[in-house]
């Protein structure tokens, strides 16, 4: 029993031998000497030569001196043990912070910290010290969860609204992706000659904003906040790590979106909300989303990237926990819009979600993986087609307005339309979206109807053209319908006239016409032509009949010099009487067309004026002789020519020189 004693007691000398030579391996001729001393009292002592570092090995990092997780396993010591135990008990005693104190001391208390870990990961380190140890790590881990808190609070650059506001405009000018741009700038357009940064910058804690730099965080903490990742993930605590960071990062993009505009609202208040406020939310969501998908989570990803290098896993979950909470917020409202009840000042706005979101889905992809790709991914995709859905949908319910729309009374003087107007100032809009618009309206029971020569056209046509070319046709259907509100045959076909005509112009002046094409436009010419002589026999054919030479042959009489004097008055006083009514009642309507208005009056006096001159020349001179001739020849034939350039221009009442010749 004490042979077995004194053998155990020589085995203990031995294995405290090797340990004072490992805790020496950094200085191996001191290591050399002990080992020799040794082998002077014991020759089994010499073995001890194997544990001597080999050149270009080491315990610590040759930059930094700091411990690397993937170097040799330091020596295991009591000694050791308690100089680690010592700079942590030191500083969980202090209220100061380690990075307000000394570059210094905050090297030294990541030392010890490497210390102990690798004490702990040591098979070799005995296990009456291993609590202690342990004990002091978690001590150690608590002081660098508090660190790195105040570490990444203090030097989170605060984005103001002039930063993020610019960086829309960089967005908007790097990437010019989305068309409602078109319909409303987000910002003030800026000098061509201007230059923007078009990529981000390679280092990830910074964005380039205009002519600004804007850092998320200070790139000269970056490094530290990385050192002390490093450790605590290391130790195992890149749980609680991924808790301190997301929810830091979480406030931050937060308040980002506040800046932006954009806070958080239930389905049921969006839904509730005046369209004019919902308009402009919904214009801060399409910069919003820009903005935070393209330049703040890209930043965001590679600011984690930096700092948790160390950790595929800890990377993209510390990214996640940050980033999701905030892309939810932002699908959640898309998703409210899209079931909104539809109406369509609505759909050119939704189409610009519908875009803007279908334009950062490929990053969302790119910037998320695993289970999160999947339901973020999912979700924008799920929202945009629900998007396209309520554009659909809007799209066909604006058609069946526009078909069935009803007014109270006709619009006096045949003016243009507000319908008209609306409608075609609308449809100019589709340009900029025919692209999205030929996928969402690519389908034969979109719209129906329409006339036969529209039918035989729209084949060739791509699916926005041939919806727009159905909406054009209720368009017309429901002029036609309205025409018919006014009792004066002429004024129907004014009315017509003046429609007909701008549609045209708007078709012709705009990029419609490439989506509707030059058949359309010579087809509608070809209307207002047609509705111009249907105006000439609706309003001049009674007149002209006075200028006739009927019944004026006298009683059996051919001879005209012959004619009753009795009917030629008739025929003057009854000509004076039908213009003047014509003047009065025609002078009040309108054709906004100044070129319109003159071919319409160039036309009347080619077809009065002659007929006038020639019925003057003719019976004239039989009334001129006799007594108040001027009662029945009232006018010159340039006077009258003179009246009518005065039809169509929408005057109040007939002008002065024709009520003082009346």
């Amino acid at each position: 029993m004490a042979t077995a004693t004194k053998v155990d007691g020589q085995d203990k000398v031995i294995a405290t031998a090797q340990q004072i030579v490992r805790s020496l391996a950094t200085s191996k001729n001191a290591a050399e000497d002990m080992i020799r001393i040794l082998s002077g009292f014991d020759n089994r002592l010499s073995s001890m030569n194997d544990l001597l570092p080999t050149a270009g090995t080491g315990c610590s990092s040759p930059t930094t001196g700091r411990v690397d997780a993937r170097r040799e396993v330091p020596a295991v010591g009591e000694y050791h043990l308690e100089e680690a135990e010592e700079v942590i008990q030191r500083w969980e005693s202090s209220d100061s912070l380690l990075w307000e104190a000394s570059a210094e001391e905050a090297v030294e208390y990541l030392d010890a910290v490497d210390e102990l870990i690798s004490l702990l990961e040591s098979e070799s380190f005995p296990e009456e010290f291993r609590a202690r140890a342990e004990i002091a790590v978690q001590i150690a881990m608590a002081r660098l969860e508090d660190e790195f808190r105040h570490l990444m609070i203090r030097n989170t650059v605060p984005l103001d609204a002039d930063s993020l506001h610019s960086s829309i405009r960089r967005v908007s000018l790097s990437f010019n992706s989305v068309p409602g741009d078109s319909v409303e700038d987000f910002e003030e357009s800026v000098d061509e000659d201007q230059n923007y940064e078009t990529n981000l910058e390679s280092r990830g804690s910074s964005f380039i904003s205009g002519d600004r730099r804007i850092d998320l965080v200070l790139p000269e903490v970056v490094s530290d906040l990385k050192e002390i990742a490093d450790r605590m993930i290391w130790a195992g605590y890149g749980k609680e790590l991924c808790q301190v960071y997301s929810s830091i990062r979480r406030d931050i993009l937060d308040e980002c979106l506040s800046i932006l505009g954009l806070e958080r609202m239930s389905i049921e208040e969006v839904q509730r909300i005046e369209w004019r406020a919902l308009d402009e939310k919904m214009k801060k969501w399409i910069q919003a989303m820009k903005v935070m998908v393209r330049i703040l989570l890209t930043e965001e990803k590679r600011l984690s990237e930096l700092i948790f290098s160390i950790s595929d896993d800890i990377k993209e979950e510390c990214f996640t926990g940050a980033a999701k909470p905030c892309i939810l917020q932002i699908l959640n409202f898309g998703d409210a819009i899209s079931i909104c009840q539809r109406s369509s000042e609505k759909l050119f706005r939704i189409l610009d979600m519908y875009e803007a979101l279908g334009n950062v889905i490929p990053e969302l992809h790119s910037l998320f993986s695993a289970e999160a790709k999947n339901l973020i991914c999912g979700e924008a995709e799920g929202i945009r087609k629900r998007l396209g859905d309520s554009v659909r949908g809007t799209f066909m319910e604006f058609a069946k307005d526009v078909q069935k729309d009803v007014s109270r009374r006709p619009l006096p003087g045949g003016e243009i339309h507000p319908l008209t107007r609306y409608v075609m100032n609308y449809v100019k809009l589709f340009v900029d979206y025919s692209s999205s618009l030929d996928v969402l309206l690519d389908d034969e029971n979109v719209l129906g109807g329409g006339n036969g020569d529209d039918t035989q056209i729209s084949g060739s046509m791509t699916p926005v053209g041939r919806s727009l070319l159905m909406l054009m046709s209720y368009l017309e259907s429901n002029l036609d319908e309205k025409s018919k509100h006014y009792e004066d045959g002429g004024l129907q076909c004014i009315f017509l006239m003046n429609n007909i005509l701008y549609m045209v112009q708007k078709v012709r002046d705009s990029e419609l016409l490439g989506l509707l094409g030059d058949n359309w436009v010579r087809r509608h010419r070809a209307q207002v032509k047609q509705y111009a002589n249907s105006y000439l026999r609706a309003s001049w054919t009674k007149i002209l009949s006075y200028l006739k030479d009927d019944g004026l042959g006298g009683s059996g009489s051919t001879s005209l010099s012959g004619a009753p004097k009795r009917t030629i008055k008739e025929k003057f006083k009854s000509f004076n009487l039908a213009f003047e009514e014509i003047y009065r009642i025609q002078t009040t309507w309108k054709v906004p067309d100044s070129e319109l208005r003159d071919d319409l009056c160039i036309s009347i006096s080619e077809r009065a004026i002659p007929a006038y001159r020639a019925f003057l020349g003719r019976f004239g001179v039989q009334l001129e002789a006799g007594r108040q001739a001027e009662k029945y020849i009232k006018y010159t034939a340039e006077e009258l020519e003179q009246f009518i350039s005065e039809f169509f221009k929408g005057s109040s009442g007939p002008s002065n020189l024709l009520r003082k010749k009346a």
